[in-house]
């Protein structure tokens, strides 16, 4: 099966639905190419926090990955989207499934 690899956790994973969405655009609903786009964007905006560049002056507040409390607040966030990215995943999965 393909998502025996599938690291539902990583927010590069969860940034890929959306490619992979939108290569099945006509027969991908609108709405789920939608809802994955949402999840790239709310992943990259957690990516861009850990960085090492101080992104504040634009609204991001750092997620400090160095420090043990920011450690924590990454994979809090990592786990918040990894459970919204939960159902969008298994209907994009019946997406390709239904292509098959």
């Amino acid at each position: 099966e393909t998502t025996d690899n599938d690291q539902p956790g990583c927010i590069h994973v969860t940034m890929d639905l959306y490619k992979f969405a939108h290569k099945i655009a006509p027969w991908c609903s609108s709405d789920l190419i939608a809802q994955t786009f949402l999840l790239a964007v709310a992943a990259r905006e957690i990516d861009m926090r850990a960085s090492p560049y101080d992104l504040s002056e634009y609204g991001f507040e750092p997620i400090r990955v160095e420090e043990a409390a920011g450690r924590v607040e990454y994979i809090e966030a990592q786990r918040d989207l990894r459970e919204r990215a939960r159902v969008v995943r298994e209907q994009l999965i019946e997406a390709y499934r239904c292509l098959i």
